[in-house]
């Protein structure tokens, strides 16, 4: 079920084809609601919204050469699983994500650290993702970043 590709055209083009329309509407409402300075490209096999090294040269500290990731779309054998590192480091955005979620969706909210699975396509929460979306700059996730290395 995994969406393979070299580029993000080639993994929107390889998602498996129940998940076509939830995997791309994802996509676009995630790519409407980036904030400036973060772009959609390839990070570790998947599709991935980075902060380019033109912002941050130093990359991800585990492997240099990759962008600093921040947020990514997976094709998994039974979900969608949407990577949000903001949530994961920010217990605020944690917070408010939970406590919006019921709001959004009738499904319970099946949730790791910065993990998110969908596995009912028909009740993703299209509108809550693009918010969440919006809820931290380059400059903030940038910040928080280089303030855990230091840890």
């Amino acid at each position: 079920m995994k969406a393979t590709g070299n580029t993000v055209q080639e993994i929107l083009s390889n998602i498996p084809e129940d998940r076509i329309e939830p995997f791309h509407k994802l996509h676009e409402v995630i790519v409407k609601n980036l904030p400036r300075g973060f772009e959609a490209a390839i990070s570790y096999g998947a599709l991935g919204y980075v902060v380019p090294h033109t912002i941050y040269p130093a990359g991800y500290h585990c492997k240099p050469s990759e962008p600093l990731p921040f947020a990514s779309l997976a094709s998994q054998k039974n979900s969608i699983n949407f990577y949000h590192m903001g949530i994961y480091i920010d217990p605020k955005i944690l917070d408010w994500f939970v406590a919006e979620y019921p709001k959004h969706s009738k499904q319970k909210l099946d949730m790791g650290k910065s993990c998110i699975r969908f596995k009912k396509f028909a009740d993703i929460p299209y509108d809550l993702i693009g918010e969440l979306m919006t809820k931290m700059s380059v400059e903030d996730w940038v910040s928080l970043y280089e303030s855990m290395l230091k840890k």
